[in-house]
């Protein structure tokens, strides 16, 4: 258990303004427990809070990608202990009550716990969780590596695993960015013939080092044509958030082939109805996992040896973190560290 009286932390102050200030050390209440956070992971979902999209309420602590240990627990938690290694991933608790809670779809829930949002987030040295929604941990994880995993990680390991897709299908992934470098991976390591879809030759690289087997460069070849050549994409998934790029890919699918949407494009997918009746194809959206799911997630990644590909910061670095992953100028994935001794990986 800590003895420090205070802790620093992130706060987002305006819109694009993230400030470090120092806070007393809160005492979690009942249901909760407290975290030293070890690192956290910075997501284009954060700009959310940043920008105060969603009416997100300032001063708020951003950050749903964390990987820490608990330090203290409040009443009525039993299951956790102090010591105890966890994540907080980005839906932390769900009401129970509502209508898709009580369907058993708490994915859904209607007034969730969103971490970052709800309540404050990891870009700290301590935050509070909800004991519920906590995600364990393996010992053997590296903290800067295993934080993107709890959200971009799961998000594609979650949609592929339950696409419908089978060992050997065509499986393409949109994107090789924070989300996509970690979806080729998945889809590898699950079995399917793995296609990578980006703009650039210099991206083929990268692609095929994932494990992807073929790339595909949507600046000079006709994605769909090339799907089609091979059989079909019996899923594409669509981690760029090009609402354009996205579209494209649709008709390359197979005969009820399905795009499993997981990027928010900043403007509408445009389809042709055309390329969906006939075939039957599909455009679905996923959402995150449970509790549960992300720790499948961790649990798959570690005994499959995928990696989130990270660039670290120490937490008083959080604005230029936050800023050069709007502008895409990490690779692939930032991450804060909140002690200068953890492990770096350029």
């Amino acid at each position: 258990m800590t003895t420090r009286t205070t802790y620093r932390a992130v706060v987002a102050t305006a819109p694009g303004q993230l400030e470090l200030v120092e806070r007393p050390v809160p005492t979690p209440g009942p249901g909760q427990v407290r975290i030293e956070v070890e690192a956290c992971g910075v997501c284009h979902s954060d700009s959310a809070t940043v920008e105060g999209f969603a009416g997100v309420p300032y001063p708020r602590v951003p950050g749903h990608e964390v990987i820490g240990r608990i330090d203290a627990v409040g009443d009525g938690v039993h299951e956790w202990r102090v010591g105890q290694r966890v994540g907080v991933g980005f839906l932390a608790g769900e009401d129970g009550t509502c209508p898709s809670c009580r369907q058993g779809d708490p994915v859904t829930c209607q007034n969730p716990v969103i971490t970052g949002m709800t309540t404050d987030g990891g870009y700290a040295e301590i935050m509070l969780a909800e004991a519920r929604g906590l995600v364990k941990v393996p010992e053997d994880l590296d903290a800067a590596q295993a934080a993107p995993l709890l959200c971009a990680g799961l998000t594609t390991f979650n949609a592929l695993r339950h696409s419908g897709a089978q060992a050997g299908d065509v499986v393409a992934i949109h994107g090789l960015g924070g989300l996509g470098h970690l979806g080729v991976q998945f889809a590898r390591k699950m079995g399917f013939h793995t296609v990578a879809i980006a703009r650039g030759a210099n991206k083929a690289a990268l692609a095929l080092s994932l494990g992807a087997h073929r790339y595909i460069d949507a600046t000079v070849e006709d994605v769909a044509a090339v799907l089609r050549s091979m059989g079909g994409a019996r899923v594409v998934l669509g981690t760029a958030p090009t609402a354009q790029g996205m579209a494209q890919t649709i008709p390359g699918l197979s005969p009820r082939g399905q795009l499993v949407v997981v990027a928010v494009p900043g403007e509408p997918i445009s389809v042709n109805a055309t390329d969906l009746i006939f075939g039957a194809r599909s455009v679905a959206g996923a959402l995150t996992g449970t509790v549960a799911d992300n720790e499948q997630t961790l649990a798959f990644a570690n005994l499959q040896d995928i990696r989130a590909q990270v660039e670290t910061f120490p937490l008083e670095q959080a604005q230029e973190a936050y800023d050069r992953m709007m502008r895409a100028d990490v690779r692939l994935r930032a991450v804060l560290v909140m002690k200068p001794s953890s492990p770096q990986h350029p």
